[in-house]
């Protein structure tokens, strides 16, 4: 009898299984690495960026960028009409873009996820109170309802994040309520209900994991949506203020150079375009290795 025996494959860990699945996306990889990049170049921008993205230089007005006639070295991406290193302001504008996206999307998923896990825990007259509301705020058009809840709160930064991440709760509330009410009566939370667990155990502890897999793809395209929503708030003028370097707000200032200097609009409108694709070809890859019906 031979003790030969073929050596079965170890099994995948999640870990392994969501790259193995994720990797398959040459785009979403490709968005990744971008991100990745751009992450670093935005945490160490203090190091990175050539000189203060709000000091002038007054002997330096409108420089285009180094490889066209005229251009510095110094300044590689040019100057705008007041002197600013171009490059200095895209990178700490994507550092603000960046974080403040980030936010957005923490708060707008935390209170999107708490109301769609009581309305579709609880159900009845409070599922129907809250999806009402939802209705509500999906019927009026996302950027409209955010300048009018702006212009209400006054224009800053602070209150353009606020208005964004609450036009963008019902989102999250319709995914998670769908999700709960696709888990609420399956048997691991019917045997954690016999084995004596709490509502609230059962909402967050028990329910709300095996509802992530979509809230993370819709925080991941969210992320997008709300670089651009403040961006445009930005080029509005009821977003960051002048001199704060904000991509939007750069679009904004340049307004009047199109035509003369038109590398101060095509430059952040290219960085603004490079991260909403960049967030949006990964959260494809997220998608394609989270939902097992895309799964091969």
């Amino acid at each position: 009898m031979s003790h030969l025996e073929s050596a079965s494959p170890a099994p995948l860990t999640p870990l392994q299984e969501f790259w193995f699945y994720f990797r398959q996306n040459k785009g979403a990889v490709i968005g990744l690495a971008f991100i990745v990049f751009v992450a670093f170049i935005c945490l160490f921008a203090d190091v990175i960026a050539p000189f203060d993205p709000i000091s002038q230089n007054r002997s330096a007005l409108l420089l285009p960028p180094a490889w066209f006639d005229g251009g510095q070295a110094p300044y590689w991406l040019g100057t705008d009409d007041i002197g600013r290193d171009i490059l200095s302001r895209i990178i700490y504008g994507a550092r603000l873009s960046i974080f403040i996206g980030l936010l957005i999307v923490l708060m707008s998923c935390v209170l999107g996820v708490i109301l769609g896990l009581i309305a579709g825990y609880y159900g009845g007259t409070i599922d129907i109170v809250i999806m009402r509301f939802v209705d509500i705020m999906l019927a009026i058009p996302s950027l409209l309802l955010t300048i009018g809840v702006v212009t209400i709160l006054g224009p800053s930064l602070v209150n353009a994040a606020i208005a964004i991440a609450v036009v963008s709760i019902p989102s999250y509330v319709r995914l998670t309520r769908a999700s709960v009410l696709s888990e609420k009566n399956r048997d691991y939370v019917t045997a954690s209900k016999v084995a004596g667990a709490g509502v609230a155990r059962l909402m967050f502890i028990v329910i709300l994991p095996n509802c992530l897999a979509p809230l993370i793809v819709q925080m991941t395209m969210g992320i997008s949506n709300a670089i651009l929503e403040l961006a445009a708030l930005g080029f509005l003028g009821i977003g960051a203020q002048p001199p704060t370097p904000e991509l939007g707000t750069m679009l904004a200032e340049s307004r009047s150079f199109m035509q003369s200097a038109n590398w101060l609009v095509t430059i952040p409108g290219l960085a603004i375009l490079s991260l909403v694709l960049a967030f949006n070809l990964m959260g494809d890859g997220l998608r394609d290795a989270l939902d097992p019906k895309l799964k091969q």
